[in-house]
């Protein structure tokens, strides 16, 4: 199908990308991370689609500020907003069938938004649940891998510097700045093993974010606690993964959630970092297509 452009009441424009027939047995909604776009999923759409062919529909999009598309008014650079955004894309992409949620980073955290602030749209329609690299927590075990103190001088710096870019509207970091700081996301981002492919779509994709939902969403980011709403949801069949080397959502934000959630699958990768769908693909293609294949197994045999 052709990229599709949701326009939501406010005016923002979503860029939404649809595989799969509009009569598929399941949909895959793929929520991508903080600062990036839905290309960070090329992995998991490719695979989809050679396992499951037409029985499944994959829908990704760029969440509002990032990507391609449009930018937002600052007051609105919140997880709450977001958790109503995929609300909206639900009803307009995939208004009938059930749906499997699938979140990286702050993707994760805008799925739990949907179930907290949309409870029984939410039970109404989903049907399985992937959490990578993310947390119900927000920045609770954020420690960047360094001792407390270091951690307390990076969070004070990150978050002036947030409130700072929040100010600065539409325009987007320079290419040659974020040339620049290709290292530290490099650092920051992954594990042991990069791939330069992977470095240069995340760089990429930072580059289309806006300053303002850079630097606007990190207080929500940082101030989300959403462990009761997951122990609200009941028997669905989940996964979570999580890097051992991961410096912003490291190991202790999975847990809680496979706790929360005691039906939660809990995968940690060694040696991998918060891009898990870029440096271990073959992971988390395999938790998500196990949801996938519990969520199809429960569904009614199709009419030939």
């Amino acid at each position: 199908m052709p990229d599709l452009e949701l326009r939501l009441p406010d005016d923002v424009r979503l860029h939404v990308d649809v595989t799969g027939p509009v009569d598929a047995e399941v949909t895959a909604v793929l929520l991508h991370g903080w600062t990036l776009d839905g290309r960070s999923w090329h992995h998991q759409v490719a695979e989809l689609r050679e396992r499951f062919g037409g029985r499944v529909r994959v829908i990704t999009y760029d969440a509002r500020g990032h990507g391609r598309s449009s930018c937002l008014a600052l007051r609105d650079a919140t997880l709450a907003q977001l958790g109503d955004d995929l609300a909206a894309v639900v009803d307009e992409i995939a208004p009938s069938g059930p749906i499997v949620l699938v979140g990286h980073s702050m993707g994760g955290m805008t799925v739990m938004e949907y179930a907290h602030r949309h409870p029984d749209r939410f039970a109404a329609r989903t049907a399985g649940l992937v959490f990578v690299s993310t947390t119900a927590e927000g920045h609770t075990h954020t420690a960047y891998g360094l001792s407390p103190r270091i951690t307390r001088l990076i969070r004070l710096a990150e978050t002036t510097g947030a409130g700072v870019l929040a100010r600065c509207g539409g325009w987007r970091p320079p290419h040659a700045l974020l040339r620049a700081l290709r290292p530290s996301i490099r650092w920051m981002l992954f594990g042991d093993r990069c791939d330069p492919a992977d470095i240069r779509l995340v760089t990429a994709a930072v580059a289309r974010a806006t300053l303002r939902s850079i630097g606007g969403f990190r207080a929500s980011i940082g101030a989300q606690h959403r462990l009761e709403t997951l122990a609200a949801l009941g028997g669905l069949p989940a996964a979570a993964l999580v890097g051992d080397r991961d410096r912003l959502t490291p190991p202790p934000c999975a847990e809680s959630i496979a706790a929360a959630l005691p039906t939660t699958e809990l995968t940690v990768c060694p040696g991998a970092g918060h891009m898990l769908m870029m440096e271990r693909p073959g992971e988390v293609n395999a938790a998500l297509t196990g949801v996938l294949d519990r969520v199809l197994a429960g569904r009614p045999a199709a009419r030939l």
